[in-house]
């Protein structure tokens, strides 16, 4: 497994907004293949939002990268100071902890 979170700004974009649009969005990242589940974060006080990714693998997250979902997200103009930090899952401690694996 394989572990990505994402971190961004919001840009002339309210909450609400932003929102609404992850709904409309999750049906999307539902269906990406490889992708074992999506947690959607927000904190409004701070204007940081994101997602944290859980991959069946590193090369499914390298995979959604070419796809026209990653790009329209990737270059939304209400999205800013974007950021991605990858990481390989610790599979023996996090069974032991009931990590999400």
């Amino acid at each position: 497994m394989h572990v990505q979170i994402v971190n961004f700004k919001l840009k002339d974009m309210t909450d609400e907004q932003y929102g609404k649009a992850a709904a409309e969005l999750a049906q999307a990242y539902a269906s990406v293949p490889g992708l074992v589940s999506k947690v959607w974060i927000a904190n409004p006080s701070t204007n940081t939002y994101g997602g944290i990714y859980y991959w069946k693998d590193k090369e499914a997250m390298e995979t959604y990268f070419g796809t026209d979902l990653f790009k329209s997200v990737a270059t939304h103009p209400n999205l800013a100071e974007i950021t991605s930090t990858d990481f390989a899952v610790m599979e023996e401690a996090t069974r032991i902890t009931r990590g999400a694996i």
